[in-house]
């Protein structure tokens, strides 16, 4: 990213960032709503900051395939935040990961109790496909499609495989003594617990801004370069930054066992990797179309952030 690029690109980042914010904001149900506590929960943990990557994407994408305003999508991509959040409140619970720091705040469990956590987390699940499936006008079988992709991405085979995985890779890592099953579940891991969810959000933003086959096809070889590349920089962060700057725990994974990309193939093939995949990031972009817009910008964001 040029000097020149940088600030047009947080410019970018921080407009968007307040569409999604705002549409968070307007159509999650009130924290009065009974039961107040679970709608408290919900609110606490989606309106607790975030980079709002996933609906940017979605909008990036968009606004590379359509000719017209991203406006009436944005309670459609604003649903991938719910989906991201609900999976960082399960994470964060007891039995999985134990952490009491998201966002810079109390997980939801501290605050609310594992039980409501639990719950608060379904129902932003639930909610984000309600999100999804609500009326625009577009060919129905495009938002069909649009729908599909999402919930096959973090399905049992996708996040929800990846995030299973992970938690089997705590367990059995040690007595793993071949390489090549090591680097095939690593690869399964990044791949689906984090990356499908980044793929589907550039696959949602092509898919309801009309993009053509080969749009679509061209995003997802982007959304798969950055999904990949995002978890080997969180990877990398956990190692080298502090909870202050990650406004979560920090040396988790090495405290826990966890199988990483640093841990099996050292910070430096780590960095290459995440070089190697923003290349491959960025062309994709140009193959979407003569308006790629923002997405190398944004891949290049993902790539170099140290938070």
């Amino acid at each position: 990213m040029t000097r020149d690029t940088a600030p047009r690109l947080e410019t970018y980042l921080t407009e968007k960032r307040a569409l999604v914010d705002q549409a968070l904001e307007d159509f999650l149900p009130p924290a009065d709503t009974p039961p107040a506590v679970i709608h408290e929960a919900m609110r606490y943990t989606v309106l607790a900051g975030g980079k709002r990557i996933r609906p940017i994407l979605a909008i990036a994408a968009a606004e590379a395939c359509a000719d017209g305003p991203i406006e009436p999508l944005l309670r459609h991509f604003a649903a991938l935040e719910l989906i991201h959040t609900y999976s960082l409140v399960h994470d964060d619970l007891p039995s999985i990961d134990n952490d009491d720091l998201r966002r810079g705040r109390k997980t939801a469990h501290v605050v609310f109790g594992e039980a409501f956590a639990v719950l608060a987390g379904d129902a932003l699940l639930t909610e984000a496909f309600s999100w999804l499936a609500t009326p625009i006008p577009l060919d129905p079988r495009r938002q069909l499609l649009a729908i599909k992709t999402v919930a096959v991405a973090i399905d049992s085979k996708g996040m929800i495989g990846g995030q299973v995985a992970d938690i089997e890779s705590e367990r059995s890592q040690a007595r793993v003594e071949d390489r090549e099953a090591l680097e095939r579940r690593l690869d399964f891991i990044h791949r689906n617990k984090t990356g499908r969810l980044l793929t589907a959000s550039v696959l949602l933003g092509g898919i309801l801004g009309g993009g053509s086959d080969e749009q679509i096809e061209a995003l997802r070889g982007y959304g798969d370069a950055i999904g990949l590349a995002f978890q080997v920089v969180d990877d990398l962060l956990d190692l080298e930054e502090t909870a202050a700057t990650l406004g979560k725990t920090a040396g988790k994974d090495v405290a826990q066992g966890k199988l990483t990309f640093p841990s099996l193939y050292g910070v430096d093939l780590a960095r290459a990797k995440v070089s190697e995949l923003l290349e491959t990031a960025c062309a994709a972009a140009s193959r979407v179309g003569t308006r790629p817009g923002h997405l190398c910008e944004i891949a290049e964001f993902i790539c170099r952030r140290r938070s």
